[in-house]
């Protein structure tokens, strides 16, 4: 059993909606119907009565919610507590990062803030985005790092959590060899890139022919193996197909969609992160004035 389930669940228990329950949890309603499948496995017992519309619970899930919601809530509250115990040395940072930024941006970033504020630690979180914007939100981690796009805007309070813009990359569509007119690779729907690839679909070109191949974890890494393994094309982030496009393993192809690097950070903040904070506006502008795009 999974902490995820009984949030899913309690998130259906509220919305009596797969689909809006889904949406709110950043995942696809497959998913997140198996993923209410797997705990109604787990126990043993029917807790959803899927023959009415809106879904209400069964007796048995009337009867579980309360034991669910008092589960959360106490879950949540040692993890906030063995946080506190085992809090980050006072010269340490935490990032939750995008996997793409965790491989291609993170590593170069963290050693030019580090020029600036010498030596840090660090605990860096290489996840999917909700999974990331969960961690910041919750105060597990100091920073977030993210793309950005208008398609698929990050709802968070502005006086709460504050972004700069830190770097550019952008969203290209990739095929390899002569598989210019292949199938179109996609991503999970309610994925943060996903959102941004059907925008840029939408936005350059026909419409794509069916899609034989969905990436449900959201790695845009899983679907670059793909394209250069033959299955079709796909919207991949510039920065992770720079080199194959260089060699000449893959072709851009068409218009690509620009996207803004952020930084969000939790204002409630121990002196280092105000540090990490100062410093990534120098990064930032020494970033933005010095980059070449390369197309």
């Amino acid at each position: 059993m999974e902490l995820k389930w009984l949030e899913d669940f309690l998130s259906l228990a509220q919305t009596g909606s797969f689909s809006r329950s889904a949406d709110a949890r950043h995942i696809t309603q497959s998913a997140f119907s198996r993923r209410i499948q797997a705990l109604e496995s787990w126990l043993g017992a029917a807790l959803i009565d899927r023959s009415t519309y809106p879904t209400t619970l069964t007796p048995e899930g009337r009867q579980f919610r309360e034991t669910a919601e008092d589960a959360v809530r106490m879950l949540h509250a040692s993890r906030h507590d063995l946080q506190a115990s085992t809090r980050a040395p006072r010269h340490a940072v935490s990032v939750a990062a995008l996997h793409t930024l965790a491989l291609t941006f993170f590593p170069g970033w963290f050693r030019a803030i580090e020029a600036q504020t010498g030596p840090l630690g660090s605990r860096l979180l290489s996840d999917d985005f909700h999974a990331c914007l969960q961690a910041l939100v919750e105060g597990g981690y100091d920073f977030l790092l993210t793309f950005h796009h208008p398609s698929a805007p990050v709802l968070l309070d502005p006086a709460l959590c504050p972004h700069r813009v830190i770097g550019v990359d952008r969203l290209v569509l990739v095929h390899a060899g002569d598989a210019a007119d292949a199938p179109l690779l996609g991503y999970a729907q309610n994925s943060f890139l996903g959102r941004v690839a059907a925008f840029a679909q939408a936005d350059t070109g026909p419409p794509a022919t069916p899609t034989p191949h969905v990436n449900e974890n959201a790695m845009a890494e899983a679907l670059k193996a793909m394209v250069l393994e033959g299955h079709g094309r796909a919207w991949l982030p510039h920065s992770i197909v720079a080199a194959e496009s260089l060699a000449g393993r893959l072709a851009i192809a068409g218009p690509a969609v620009p996207l803004e690097i952020r930084l969000y950070r939790n204002a409630k903040a121990r002196t280092v992160v105000e540090t990490v904070w100062a410093a990534a506006e120098g990064v930032a502008g020494q970033t933005m004035r010095g980059r070449t795009e390369v197309v």
